[in-house]
């Protein structure tokens, strides 16, 4: 009875994969049906790379032109896209600081990381980037150890199946994939432009986003509705929180342009990736359900590929306020590309996040 209870379950997360990829494609088909359909044949595009294409090949012909000694701070690199974005930046030379949670895992992927590559540096400091102080330390910590910060790949991401709030007080997922990352990204940023001032190499950020960010419509897009909402949808909640990534950052490159700062900052989108939830579910039926689903889907390593092109390409010099997906720039929704939106969106949350410290600071 067990084991056809989690078949069964098994089953019904697979059509759910099946029918939120279809779901996807079908975004893609309207926006762009040339481009769904190199999507599936894995065509490369413009830069000579696709949605086939892998961490690992997107970075091996910059490997000699790279400059020595990049650090760069990726966050969920615990796992997923995240441990492989950290793995392949790490072999190509990169030392990086992996702000984690969980201790345990951060150490574990750090020497699987350095089986592979022994000379590698790999720094982890602990972090929960749901809590703003939590967050506050963290760089406190890491200003303290007065390394130089070329790369930011704001790449953890929280999907809350339920409504929970932050220590903050803030829905979850929101606080996690955009507040936190909002602040961490504010508490570096004179570092990244003091780092690219000081060698010339041009600082990246890159806000990991999702296509689902076009499923959020304008009047759903409230911010303090996002911070405290009374009715909670969980791929709502998530999806707005990728579309909040995405406006970041087209605000931060407008920013970073008038100060003429040798930063640039992107948001990607790594695709939908497969999952590892059936793996020690074997069987016919389940068998046949993945590999259907797994035509629409990326490895982990090609779901990290775009982000890591972004971090490392020389094609990418200059390139500031995109949205990259399968490694090639790509269209985001007409509410992702609303100036005056992600201005206002800047400024509130800049004016919540400076009150918020005002107030831890004068507590006891």
């Amino acid at each position: 009875m067990l084991k056809a209870t989690s078949l069964l379950y098994i089953c019904v997360y697979i059509f759910g994969v099946i029918a939120l990829v279809w779901r996807l494609v079908i975004i893609r088909c309207k926006q762009n049906m040339k481009g769904t359909v190199r999507y599936l044949a894995g065509v490369a595009g413009q830069s000579g790379y696709g949605s086939k294409s892998t961490a690992e090949q997107v970075t091996t012909h910059h490997c000699s032109s790279l400059p020595p000694r990049l650090t760069a701070i990726v966050t969920g690199a615990t796992s997923g896209i995240g441990a492989e974005t950290a793995r392949v930046l790490a072999k190509r030379g990169v030392r990086i600081v992996i702000p984690a949670r969980d201790l345990r895992k951060a150490s574990q992927v750090k020497e699987k990381i350095q089986r592979e590559t022994p000379d590698a540096e790999i720094i982890i400091l602990e972090i929960d980037l749901s809590s703003f102080a939590s967050i506050k330390k963290f760089c406190s910590e890491f200003l303290s150890l007065d390394i130089p910060l070329n790369i930011l790949i704001n790449n953890a991401g929280k999907f809350s199946q339920k409504l929970e709030f932050s220590e903050d007080k803030f829905e979850m997922t929101f606080a996690t994939n955009y507040l936190g990352h909002f602040l961490l990204t504010e508490l570096v940023l004179e570092k990244m432009i003091e780092t690219a001032r000081q060698t010339g190499v041009e600082g990246r950020i890159i806000n990991v986003s999702s296509v689902i960010h076009s499923w959020v419509k304008k009047d759903h897009f409230s911010f303090n509705r996002m911070l405290q909402p009374k009715y909670y949808n969980a791929t709502r909640a998530y999806a707005q929180s990728k579309l909040a990534n995405i406006m970041h950052a087209n605000e931060l490159a407008k920013q970073l342009k008038e100060i003429n700062a040798n930063v640039t900052i992107n948001a990607v989108h790594p695709g939908i990736v497969k999952t590892g939830i059936i793996r020690d579910h074997k069987g016919v039926i389940t068998d046949s359900i993945f590999f259907i689903a797994s035509k629409f889907l990326k490895s982990t390593s090609q779901g990290a590929a775009t982000t890591c092109y972004v971090a490392l390409s020389p094609k990418m010099e200059g390139v500031t306020g995109g949205y990259f997906a399968d490694c090639n720039e790509a269209r985001c929704s007409s509410l992702a590309n609303d100036d005056s939106e992600a201005h206002k969106l800047w400024k509130q949350t800049r004016a919540l996040i400076h009150k918020r410290l005002r107030v831890q600071q004068r507590r006891p």
